[in-house]
Formats: structure tokens, C-alpha cells, sequence
């Protein structure tokens, strides 16, 4: 077997399981409870078959470019991400097996991908937005919310609606019928029934509900197209829905793409715009802006499980350490000749983080995934953009597609891709 043939191998693989754990992801968000097995599965086909063609669009956009310019590039690898209440994909790369001849080239190579995919994105939103099912699609979902002859909004999203839920869940899952009937009939025998012990239901103190996000660009073409505002779902109920809700993921990778920090695609444009020394301020300005909002909450809620502001010294001690450790090191790399301004970075982050997180306690940022998507572009992948062979400028027709490219940012992009709704009684 031919290395050829081995890259080809793996690549075919790696797509096979991304469709897959995409499909699977797909049929859990969509929930459809009249469905089982198989058929349950194939319907999350929907969701990943629509993501999966604006992602590949995306990819070839840049494929296809580069092969124009007889620059050597591998077909996509596909990115499988086999985890529940995820996207079941972490997108697909192309690795370029050589360097750009110029800064035009690189430009144009590095703009193709996320223009491609956006406009897939569009195309499909649009077709969603106007091709809404009926009220009663919700009903295959969420068979209860019939209780309320269609104005399930206003009454499911409560405290004393998650109470019921869980009390029914409890007595179905928890402790259901037969066990109790077990227990009774051990005691009437008089047997040992001391591992048998009926659990009382206890309502929590809170309960969290999850929903979607929105973007600039979403919201609005909702608007637009959208002509019967009663058949749009709300963000607790876009997962539902499996074009919207591949669309709007789409948007979320085109946005992140854009990014104007390091070789993303939204760096080589920022690069092609503004040249190799405008564009290391201006990856590391939007690098550490990404860090410090994206890490607003992390001092009350994080991996070692630390409130830092009613922990005990030696809890905050581990924290500060640990965390200061962190962000450290997503510049060591930045910063590899200049170790000071690397420590002195991560201090000020850490420093305005507390005091906003002190100030404003109920402002939080998306630390979750951002943060882990910040450690591996500053760790791995690098703020820094390395120069063209040729550096000749931009003509006007590309200089607007840069800041056309600039602009789908702004509108792509979702602070907070999941958001949380906390219901208290």
C-alpha cells in the first residue's frame, strides 16, 4: 500500500466516522421520542448530512484555490467528535504540503474557505427559515407540552415545570412502581430489607435549563424570512429544529475561522489587509481580548471546582497558582524571547478577570470553550503568522473581500454558543 493510498485510507475513514458521530449528535439534539433504534438514528441525518456539506464547502473552497494556484493540498481531514450535546464534529483542516509564492496567494487561498462556507450557510438558513414545520412538529419532542394547547412558552420554562418533570422521573427511573411492590412483598415475608430503602423525592434548589445562542446574523434573517413568528422556535427549542440548528452552528465555525489571530483564516486576511507587523499587534490585541472576556466566571466556577472568592487560603492559593500557570502559558510561545512580558500579561489578565468578576458578579463570559479553544491557538497553533515569500500589495478587489470577510465576522459571531437559564422557585 502507497503512502498516497494510506492518506486516502485514513481521510475516508476519519469522514465515515465524522457523518457518524455527527448523525448520532444530530438524532440526540433533535429528540424526536416517537422514534427508536435505527429509525432514531437516521434521524439525526438531517442535522449532520446539512452541517457536514457546509463544512466540506468550506474545505474545498480553500482546496480548490490552492489547486488554481498550483499550490500542492491535501484533500480535508474530518474531525469526528463522538460526544453527546456536542456538534459531533470539530470541523475538518487541509494541510497545505507547501509554502504559498505570495501574499496574493496566500490571501486568496486563505479568504475562499469561510466565503464559501458562509454563503453555503446562508442558502441553507434561508431554506430553513422559510420551510418552518407546523406548532405541532414540537408535540414529537415534547409529547407534555400538548397540555398546553400550543402555549407551551409560558409555561415550561419554570421552576414548578422542571419540579413536576423531575418528581416524574424520579418515580419511573429512580424508584418505579415494581421495585416498590418488590419492597412490600419482602416485607410482608419478613425479610431483610435493609438494602431496600424507598428514596423520598427532594426538589433541587435550582433548576437549569439549556437553550441556543444567537448571532447578529441569525436573529435578523429570522426576521426576514420568517413569515409566521409563531412557527420560529425560541433558543430552548433551536436544537429541535436540525437545518436551523446546523446553519447556526455553521455561522459559529465561519466566525471562528475568521478570527484575526494567527494563521486562522481570518488571520491570513488580516495579514493580506495589513501587513506582517500590523498583524502581530493586531493577533495578539484580539488574542488577549478573546482570553479575557471568554475567562469572566472562571473564578467562580472552573475544572478544580474553586470558588476563589469564598475559598480557604490554601483553595485560593492552588487556584491563583494554577490559573496564572494557564494563562501563561497560552504567550510562552508569543513571547518566547521575553519571558517577563508573558508573566506580566497573564498577572494583568488574572488581575482585571477578578476585579470585573468582583465588581459585577453576575457577568460571565464563556470560559468553557473558549478558553480551551484560546490554550490551543495560543499553545499550539500560534498567534504569529510567518512572512510571504512575496510581499506585493492587495489590489482593491481583494482589499474589500478582506473587510467583506471582516464584516461576516462581526455577524457570525456567538459569544455563547449553548446559554444557561437557572430557575429558581
Amino acid at each position: 500500500m502507497t503512502k498516497n493510498t494510506r492518506t486516502y485510507l485514513l481521510q475516508a475513514i476519519l469522514f465515515i466516522v465524522t457523518v457518524v458521530t455527527a448523525t448520532y449528535v444530530g438524532a440526540e439534539w433533535t429528540g424526536d421520542t416517537t422514534l427508536h433504534g435505527w429509525s432514531w438514528f437516521w434521524s439525526g441525518l438531517n442535522y449532520s448530512l446539512t452541517l457536514l456539506t457546509i463544512l466540506s464547502i468550506h474545505e474545498f473552497g480553500h482546496y480548490f484555490c490552492a489547486r488554481k494556484y498550483g499550490v500542492e493540498t491535501s484533500l480535508p481531514y474530518y474531525i469526528p467528535l463522538p460526544l453527546p450535546t456536542s456538534f459531533g464534529t470539530f470541523g475538518a483542516v487541509i494541510i497545505k504540503k507547501e509554502r504559498e509564492p505570495s501574499k496574493r496567494v496566500m490571501f486568496d487561498i486563505g479568504i475562499a474557505g469561510p466565503l464559501a462556507g458562509f454563503g453555503a450557510a446562508v442558502v441553507i438558513l434561508v431554506y430553513g427559515f422559510t420551510h418552518l414545520p407546523e406548532k405541532e412538529y414540537i408535540y414529537n419532542m415534547h409529547p407534555d407540552y400538548k397540555n398546553y394547547s400550543g402555549d407551551y412558552a409560558k409555561h415550561v420554562y419554570t421552576y414548578q415545570y422542571m419540579r413536576k418533570e423531575d418528581s416524574l422521573y424520579h418515580e419511573k427511573v429512580v424508584m418505579p412502581k415494581d421495585s416498590l411492590k418488590f419492597i412490600a412483598a419482602q416485607k410482608e415475608a419478613k425479610k431483610d430489607t435493609a438494602q431496600w430503602h424507598h428514596k423520598p423525592f427532594e426538589a433541587q434548589k435550582a433548576y437549569y435549563i439549556m437553550g441556543v445562542g444567537s448571532n447578529i446574523l441569525f436573529k435578523v434573517m429570522s426576521e426576514v424570512f420568517v413569515n409566521d413568528e409563531s412557527l420560529m422556535p425560541n433558543s430552548f427549542e433551536l436544537m429541535h429544529y436540525p437545518i436551523l440548528f446546523a446553519g447556526y452552528i455553521a455561522l459559529f465555525f465561519t466566525a471562528i475561522n475568521l478570527l484575526p489571530i494567527g494563521q486562522l483564516d481570518g488571520g491570513h486576511v488580516i495579514y493580506g489587509l495589513f501587513g506582517f507587523r500590523r498583524h502581530r499587534i493586531i493577533s495578539l490585541s484580539a488574542f488577549t481580548l478573546l482570553v479575557l472576556v471568554g475567562g469572566i466566571g472562571i473564578f467562580k466556577s472552573n475544572l478544580l471546582g474553586i470558588n476563589f472568592f469564598n475559598a480557604d487560603p490554601l483553595n485560593m492559593l492552588l487556584f491563583a497558582g494554577a490559573y496564572l500557570y494557564f494563562l501563561y502559558s497560552m504567550y510562552e510561545r508569543f513571547f518566547k524571547d521575553n519571558k517577563t512580558t508573558a508573566i506580566l500579561l497573564a498577572t494583568c489578565i488574572f488581575a482585571a478577570q477578578f476585579m470585573i468578576e468582583y465588581m459585577i458578579p453576575s457577568w460571565e463570559g464563556f470560559s468553557g470553550w473558549m478558553m480551551i479553544f484560546s490554550y490551543l491557538l495560543g499553545r499550539f497553533l500560534g498567534l504569529e503568522h510567518p512572512p510571504a515569500a512575496i510581499e506585493e500589495p492587495l489590489n482593491w478587489k481583494r482589499k474589500v473581500l478582506g473587510w467583506l470577510a471582516l464584516v461576516i465576522f462581526v455577524l457570525c459571531f456567538t459569544p455563547e454558543v449553548f446559554t444557561m437559564q437557572v430557575l429558581i422557585p
